[in-house]
């Protein structure tokens, strides 16, 4: 379902534990990592779509979870014309996303990948808020860099002090805007547990 300017709808779940570190999800049969996101069908609100992916991607029920935040408006890229297939050009532009903060309120048991008969992940684990941007395919980063600045507001006042947004995209807020001190720091250290030959979201040609 596309919208009139050629962007898909879709919604991403940034999830949380009680140690405030996010769910990431390892795509099946790849070595990419990503958040739990998904279209919205036709008829669809965000929240109702939020919640049918996070059961047939997580397993996990609206019982199992708060809702912490949402992005307050949809947040677009455009996939360039080279990963796009060559029946959809001219019509499909990319995606257009809300982002939805959740807290666990269940427990790690709680997590399914098997709940449906075609698992999106075959391996999961907590880890930092922040991801590391420059592993992130260039024409998506900024929608995360957005979504996690905004939605960052909500968590814990110290999980927030003195964080930097990791990677080379220049922030889009000031320094005397940002929140609590978050900063963009182009030249810090990243470091990162991802094994050497795995990535974060990096695949053009399943945008989800």
């Amino acid at each position: 379902m596309l919208d009139r300017e050629g962007f898909r709808p879709n919604v991403g779940i940034i999830l949380l534990n009680q140690k405030n570190q996010v769910f990431w999800g390892k795509r099946i049969r790849t070595h990419s990592w990503q958040f739990p996101q998904g279209g919205i069908d036709r008829g669809e609100t965000p929240e109702q779509a939020m919640f049918r992916e996070l059961h047939e991607e997580v397993g996990l029920l609206p019982e199992h979870v708060a809702i912490v935040a949402r992005t307050r408006d949809w947040l677009r890229y455009e996939v360039p014309d080279r990963y796009i297939r060559r029946d959809a050009r001219g019509h499909y532009r990319g995606q257009k996303q809300i982002w939805f903060l959740l807290r666990l309120t269940g427990g790690d048991w709680n997590l399914n990948l098997r709940a449906t008969s075609h698992p999106e992940f075959d391996a999961w684990r907590w880890n930092d808020y922040w991801v590391p941007l420059e592993m992130v395919v260039e024409f998506k980063r900024g929608v995360y860099e957005m979504a996690l600045n905004e939605l960052a507001r909500y968590l814990p006042r110290q999980e927030i002090r003195n964080r930097y947004l990791r990677g080379n995209a220049r922030s889009r807020q000031s320094h005397a805007e940002a929140p609590f001190g978050l900063l963009q720091m182009s030249s810090m250290q990243v470091q990162i547990e991802l094994p050497a030959d795995a990535s974060f979201d990096p695949d053009p040609n399943h945008p989800r």
